[in-house]
């Protein structure tokens, strides 16, 4: 299992691996289809980052941190591939995520998901993010819990 940062030629990875557990569970809405689409516009130049893992000289699995504001970060697009799932992938690229973030200096990550993806949230559960409120106007409509992590 290999551990890659962003580069513009796994862009597509990023929007594919995205899209299908979005088409899978929900929409994709207007918000995701910008960042999908332009991941270096929306995420990397902001001072964001995307994570990818390679298993079995295939990307399966990838994250992203977009800056919410100076060392306050949301972990967002998660997702790993379903014939991959079950493997630990996921928890394993949470927990390289999380040593980025702490060696990083930053103060918190916020996570948006939905209570209906049991897996992703237990997961969040078990790395420490604890639920806080959410406020109305979050930035999905597909959103309906909101997670924080404090890193320091």
């Amino acid at each position: 299992m290999e551990f890659i940062s962003y580069s513009p030629e796994y862009a597509e990875d990023f929007k594919n691996l995205n899209l299908e557990w979005l088409e899978k569970y929900f929409w994709v809405e207007p918000h995701d289809e910008l960042v999908l689409g332009n991941p270096g516009k929306y995420i990397i130049n902001p001072g964001g980052n995307i994570f990818f893992v390679k298993y079995e000289n295939k990307i399966v699995a990838t994250v992203a941190l977009f800056r919410l504001q100076k060392d306050i970060y949301e972990l967002t697009k998660m997702a790993v591939t379903p014939e991959y799932q079950g493997k630990k992938i996921g928890q394993k690229l949470m927990e390289h995520t999380l040593s980025f973030a702490r060696n990083q200096g930053w103060d918190c990550l916020i996570i948006y998901s939905n209570r209906k993806l049991e897996n992703a949230i237990f997961i969040y559960k078990k790395y420490g993010f604890e639920e806080i409120p959410i406020e109305e106007n979050n930035p999905y409509s597909r959103g309906d819990i909101k997670m924080r992590l404090n890193l320091s």
